[in-house]
């Protein structure tokens, strides 16, 4: 599964073969199973992973007690609550795996090395910053302008295959939506077809 972290590396930038060998021998495997937590809130986020295997939900609960869903994390996808990575402070964040998992996770102070001693490497992690910049700025305009079946529509285009691995409940807690809701707009849907 480490071939997957290493590809992950060679899409994004140019690094020798030493180069990928001696970035990836600075991550640690972890397995994680279904309904386990990588990360609960309250604590500091160390890691910054990369999943090689299985499906990661990482939310926020309001004072009300709604979960919320800022993003998923499947294969080939970076997962970390940055906030708490970078400041070193208390998450409000839980990263939960949905199905059994295996994620390479790298810490800040190898993160660090890997800066200095593999220059390229900040490369890496800028492109994949300004990604995740994007998908948050496109998320929120989403928010604020379409209509929840729009961007349900749009969810289930772009995310097929992740779609398909996730329940209901799931689903409407990321669009910020009730299940119910999102019942009467699947609903809709196949009655449009």
């Amino acid at each position: 599964m480490i071939k997957l972290l290493k590809n992950n590396i060679t899409a994004h930038i140019s690094l020798s073969e030493n180069e990928v060998e001696a970035f990836c021998n600075l991550f640690e495997q972890m397995l994680i199973p279904k309904k386990s937590f990588l990360l609960k809130e309250g604590e500091v986020c160390k890691f910054e992973g990369f999943v090689t295997k299985g499906l990661f939900r990482v939310f926020h609960i309001d004072k009300n007690g709604n979960e919320q869903i800022l993003y998923f994390a499947m294969e080939n996808w970076w997962i970390t609550d940055i906030d708490s990575f970078t400041n070193e402070k208390p998450s409000q964040l839980f990263i939960e795996a949905l199905e059994d998992s295996e994620v390479f996770v790298i810490s800040k102070t190898d993160k660090e090395f890997a800066y200095t001693n593999l220059p390229k490497i900040e490369k890496l992690f800028r492109v994949m910053t300004q990604k995740t910049h994007v998908a948050l700025q496109r998320r929120m305009i989403n928010n604020l302008s379409k209509t929840a079946e729009d961007r349900y529509l749009e969810f289930a285009q772009r995310y097929p295959q992740l779609i398909q691995r996730l329940s209901n409940i799931q689903v409407a807690a990321y669009l910020g939506i009730t299940n119910v809701f999102l019942s009467n707009i699947r609903k809709k849907i196949a009655l449009k077809k």
